[in-house]
């Protein structure tokens, strides 16, 4: 197999103490079954105290609405109403989910596709809806005004903006309204104000580029100034999520693999994934073509580093001042919707070896995990890292200690049912009865595809606190802030 390619998950000291606990992760498998998705609380918190510091050193005025969509945990979203955060809610079900967990109007904004009835609960429970478009507006301000409800408060969520000078454009999205339809936009605000009352405007952008995300920030600036000149009173800029994770310990670990993995697609080393699986990448007649399709996932630039990075871009056309500075004084609010990263370091998915096989010829082994592909979809977000070994309790001296390179595959009666299509090099032989702990899965991976194939259950989740050194646990839907804490010791 060669030398090992290690992708070593970054661990932050909460999960790094979970898996210093092997017994309780055990314990909890045994009780509860394999898979089972592990989140700590705590972690939630110190996550948003970490975005807020970025408002507090740019003096910004604001909300961080968590964007629920990413998991679907009580345990997080009550340990998040406990603070002061918000909540963005993309379906009838989360605006459910939230208002159950304690959250109020002022703290949920409802975004992302809505039908009537989400429509209409966000309307009569007078929580902030960010318009997609002028359709959704229009639906909208006929529900007000036939139930006779509280005039409702909106986002204009806006897409399609480019600066002065060097043409840059944000990339084409398919949710909010294309920003030259501003006007359309407006007038309809303006006949219906006797429903609808604009608090600001949003954009949302699936990039990871700060230019990008500076360009659409600084066209709001220049539509909350089109919206005072109409006499209009918005305040708000919603800049949505997207400020990304760091999964990986090692940049050096993320570099040396992606470069073998183009050697091993133009077939100068052996092959480093399932049946040559290039992640995106191909071999022309000895000429790489293709994108890598995968996460950066060695970002040291990711969280509130990045917002405070975005917030540092100087807006060409308004002088070159700062965005923070240019927010700061015309006293705008800042919205975010962090999800991801978030719940950065929030939670573990665990996963029991049922079997490991030698294919022979020194080829990877073959290890069947008690867990679907989408139960752990890490992949399906492009995002390569390694799964902890977590040794059965009294398992002895392994007769193989040396690394290992291995397949992991899902319990699905299926060929695609593969937890990663990478070899995975582990630091020593997994044996039936062990665990694979998959690190920083609360973003997405935990239970944003799973399903219930063949009648296998999907992951249950428990919430895990420390308490006087030790861990306790309870169900993800029993857990309440007022379950004794870390964060409350």
């Amino acid at each position: 197999m060669g030398s090992p390619l290690y992708l070593e998950p970054r661990l932050g000291g909460r999960l790094l103490s979970l898996l210093r606990a092997p017994g309780f992760l055990h314990m909890l498998t045994d009780a509860l079954g394999s898979p089972l998705n592990v989140l700590v609380p705590d972690q939630i918190a110190e996550n948003l105290d970490r975005f807020r510091s970025v408002y507090r050193r740019h003096r910004l005025s604001g909300q961080v609405f968590f964007a629920h969509k990413t998991n679907r945990s009580s345990a997080l979203l009550r340990r998040l109403a406990a603070t002061d955060a918000g909540v963005d809610v993309a379906s009838l079900g989360e605006l459910q989910h939230a208002l159950g967990a304690g959250f109020v109007a002022d703290r949920i904004m409802a975004t992302g596709p809505k039908n009537p009835e989400f429509l209409w609960l966000a309307a009569r429970t007078g929580v902030t809806v960010s318009v997609d478009s002028a359709g959704e507006l229009d639906q909208l301000t006929g529900l007000v005004r036939k139930h006779a409800l509280p005039r409702a408060r909106v986002l204009l969520r806006l897409s399609g903006f480019e600066t002065a000078g060097v043409r840059v454009l944000s990339r084409r999205s398919r949710f909010g309204s294309p920003v030259r339809e501003l006007d359309t936009l407006l007038e309809m605000a303006e006949r219906h104000s006797d429903t609808v009352e604009v608090t600001g405007v949003a954009y949302h952008l699936d990039t990871t580029s700060l230019t990008e995300k500076a360009t659409a920030l600084e066209g709001c600036l220049h539509v909350l100034d089109e919206c005072r000149s109409r006499g209009l009173r918005p305040r708000a800029v919603d800049i949505g999520g997207g400020f990304g994770v760091n999964y990986l310990a090692d940049q050096g670990q993320w570099e040396r693999y992606t470069t073998q993995l183009t050697e091993a697609v133009l077939g100068r080393r052996p092959p480093l994934t399932w049946q040559g699986h290039g992640y995106g990448l191909r071999n022309e007649g000895g000429t790489l073509r293709g994108t890598l399709g995968l996460y950066p996932a060695h970002r040291p630039v990711a969280g509130e580093r990045y917002l405070d990075e975005l917030l540092a871009q100087p807006a060409a056309s308004l002088g070159g001042r700062p965005l923070a500075a240019l927010l700061l004084e015309n006293l705008h609010d800042l919205y975010t919707e962090p999800g991801r990263a978030l719940v950065d370091q929030c939670g573990i998915t665990l996963a029991k070896v049922l079997e490991v096989r030698d294919p022979g010829a020194g080829g990877a082994l073959l290890v069947r995990l008690a867990l679907k592909a989408d139960d752990m979809a890490l992949e399906e977000h492009g995002v390569l890292m390694d799964p902890v070994v977590v040794p059965r309790d009294g398992a002895g001296v392994r007769a193989d200690p040396g690394p290992v390179g291995v397949h992991l595959f899902g319990s699905l009666c299926l060929e695609t049912d593969m937890v990663t299509r990478r070899t995975v090099f582990l630091p020593r032989r997994p044996e039936p009865g062990d665990l694979l702990a998959f690190a920083n899965t609360a973003g997405y991976a935990m239970d944003f595809h799973a399903g219930r194939a063949q009648h296998q259950p999907v992951a249950r989740k428990v919430a895990a606190w420390q308490d006087a050194g030790s861990w306790r646990w309870s169900l993800d839907e029993q857990y309440w802030p007022t379950t004794p804490s870390e964060g409350q010791q």
